[in-house]
């Protein structure tokens, strides 16, 4: 029969459509089967229009510049009432983000604004998501309770950053344990389209909350979201391969899942260092200490990179006393003032690769300097500009206290701890000078591994020597120096710092099953330094890598630092007592009883003006020159365990099963 006869054209239409349709089945059944699955796991029964059921109420959030996802919110929400479906309509700026940990169900409408970055009222919302799901101290469960859903709305004539908010947040809110109900929805107001693919998107929204997606799924074949510009659905295998779970939509690899697979030393070609050499530093080379991998990791975990090899970051403890809600433990023993204290560094590398490291030892390691040097006032200037903006996007944050965001636009305090060895960095003096300058204490903590640089180092408000260990097999074991004669290096440190006149510290941090037990070797190193003050932290659990196998079973209770702080007090024969304590950051401080306690009065604070004025002055002085007394609240035993009266405590709701 001629195929120009109409019975014969639609039988063979409807041949090939039964083939295509066949072809479709085939090729989703994969993924068919994983969208069952991942419905029997996310659906919540009974359904959610029933009054006695679990439902809570959820949450949807807009995130808008120009009212756009404002206003598709608003639309979203009304559709959601009509069918019973009860949400709170928040504006993420009025909204406290710890809060997300008791939420069940987000939704979210975002639009990107400049060059990729959040609308101004959902900044501290974004960048909490995005701190919190790379801190490996949170966890991958913290929203393991709560299911989302996500759409964007952005402009594809931006490229790289088109919806690039909602990408980000669909990532951080999988990495976080949150499981997404329905694929992130992109709009794009460049197509003209964009209340249709909304209205699409919130249909499978409905459906879902509903609980008639299954049946939705073998009537119609909607097997997931379809590609909004052009209405198709893209069934590739690739694309389903857990996507967002390793968080590379955005092309960043953290260091920690690189550990291990970089080419050896010997087979990489580094860049020529042909710059001048003074002992054994390179005073002007090509080499750069922060590499585009390391920044791009950094700058994801919140990190901000000065040049090319500092860094600058925003320390919980200064959000925290910016809100009045208590300032860190440095607060309690010295009297900084967290909310005006910027934590830096000048070197990111470091000689040793401590089991503890907050960076599980993938920034960069050397003995020596090796890399390109950035001026110290630049890295000053920049250090303070940058803090200062982090600062000001505290602007508008639930809580935050109007004079105290005033007061912390000026820095008074640095923190030199932030990560690596500043005192690696060959002008260390001159950037210590250019700080004293402006009026900005120092507190600089070294690893005790280059005693002729501390030998070396000016007056600065408090020196810290970590004090890891107290043998040397203990010593290797905890921090993995690269020195083959590390114990010689650390003792000589103690030394040197037995001879500065201005305040110095020991610094240990203690692991259970690693160092508490050696009370006794650590009473021996007291002479040694003879340091003014001795800290006893316990250690802050970083997650297990491979470069790193400690547990929560390494992490000593606060009662546990201080029986330990309490017996090396003994050792001591008197010379040091325990002064303070602050409770939440599992520390104590012993101080030296010949110095510090006048009249039974500790005076472990800082008279910090007193302290810039000795030094302006160019005269020697001591630690006696600028102490100050210590607060009630904050002795060792008080009440408050360390917590400033003048704060307003605050404390999370924890919901915990009870059992009968």
């Amino acid at each position: 029969m001629s195929l120009s006869h109409p019975p014969a054209r639609l039988k063979l239409l409807t041949l090939l459509s039964a083939t295509a349709t066949l072809y479709f089945l085939y090729k989703s059944r994969h993924r068919y089967s994983r969208l069952l699955s991942r419905l029997r796991q996310t659906l919540t029964k009974p359904s959610v229009q029933n009054p006695n059921s679990s439902f809570k109420k959820g949450k949807l959030f807009f995130i808008s510049q120009t009212n756009t996802s404002k206003t598709l919110a608003q639309r979203l929400h009304a559709n959601l009432l009509l069918n019973d479906l009860h949400f709170d309509l928040v504006d993420p700026k009025d909204y406290e983000p710890e809060d997300i940990c008791k939420e069940t169900l987000v939704l979210i409408v975002a639009s990107t604004w400049e060059n990729g970055g959040s609308p101004q009222n959902g900044s501290f919302l974004v960048n909490w998501l995005a701190e919190s799901a790379d801190d490996f101290r949170v966890g991958a469960l913290l929203l393991k309770n709560c299911k989302f859903a996500v759409f964007g709305v952005g402009s594809s004539s931006y490229g790289e950053t088109f919806n690039a908010v909602a990408r980000d947040i669909t990532v951080k809110l999988r990495k976080l344990g949150a499981v997404e109900v329905v694929d992130l929805g992109e709009g794009n107001v460049d197509e003209g389209n964009l209340d249709e693919v909304f209205e699409r998107w919130s249909k499978r929204i409905v459906g879902v909350l509903k609980g008639n997606l299954v049946e939705n799924v073998v009537r119609n074949g909607n097997y997931g979201i379809a590609s909004e510009s052009e209405g198709e659905v893209d069934f590739s295998e690739e694309e389903e391969e857990e996507e967002g779970e390793n968080g590379q939509e955005s092309g960043i690899v953290d260091l920690e899942d690189i550990a291990g697979k970089a080419p050896s030393r010997k087979s990489t070609v580094g860049p020529k260092t042909n710059g001048k050499v003074e002992n054994g530093v390179v005073l002007k080379g090509e080499k750069e200490m922060v590499t585009p991998v390391i920044r791009a990791s950094l700058e994801k975990q919140g990190y901000k990179i000065i040049g090319s090899h500092s860094g600058v970051k925003l320390c919980r403890w200064t959000k925290s006393q910016l809100r009045g809600r208590g300032g860190c433990y440095k607060h309690s023993f010295y009297g900084i003032e967290s909310h005006r204290c910027m934590e830096t560094t000048p070197s990111l590398a470091c000689a040793n690769k401590c089991v503890f490291c907050w960076r599980h030892h993938t920034n960069p390691v050397g003995k020596s300097w090796q890399w390109k040097m950035d001026d110290p006032i630049v890295i000053v200037d920049t250090a303070i500009d940058l803090h200062t903006k982090m600062i000001r996007q505290m602007k508008g944050v639930p809580g935050v206290k109007v004079e105290r965001l005033s007061e912390g636009l000026s820095p008074r305090h640095c923190a030199l701890s932030l990560v690596g060895e500043p005192i690696m960095y060959p002008e260390i003096n001159s950037l210590v000078d250019e700080l004293h300058r402006r009026r900005i204490s120092t507190f600089l903590v070294t690893n005790a591994q280059f005693p002729e640089k501390i030998k070396m180092l000016k007056p600065i408000t408090q020196l810290y020597v970590s004090v890891d260990a107290a043998t040397k097999d203990s010593l290797k074991a905890i921090d993995r120096p690269l020195f083959g004669d590390f114990w010689e290096r650390f003792v000589d440190s103690l030394r040197a710092l037995k001879e500065k006149q201005q305040r110095t510290v020991y610094r240990l941090t203690l692991v259970k099953g690693w160092n508490t037990e050696d009370v006794d070797a650590y009473s021996n190193l007291f002479g040694i330094g003879d340091p003014d003050f001795i800290e006893i932290k316990g250690v802050t659990y970083c997650g297990t890598s491979a470069t790193s196998k400690l547990t929560m079973e390494n992490v000593p209770w606060h009662s546990d630092v201080k029986e330990f702080s309490e017996a090396l007090a003994q050792k001591s024969n008197r010379v040091y007592e325990v002064a303070c304590e602050h409770v939440h950051s599992c520390c104590v401080l012993l101080a030296n009883v010949n110095k510090f306690k006048v009249n039974g009065q500790w005076f472990t604070w800082i008279d910090y003006d007193k302290f810039h004025d000795l030094v302006t002055a160019g005269e020697p002085f001591s630690t006696k020159d600028y102490m100050a007394p210590t607060p009630s609240w904050a002795v060792y035993g008080a009440e408050e365990g360390g917590f400033d009266p003048e704060q307003s405590r605050f404390k999370k709701e924890r919901h915990h099963k009870s059992t009968s």
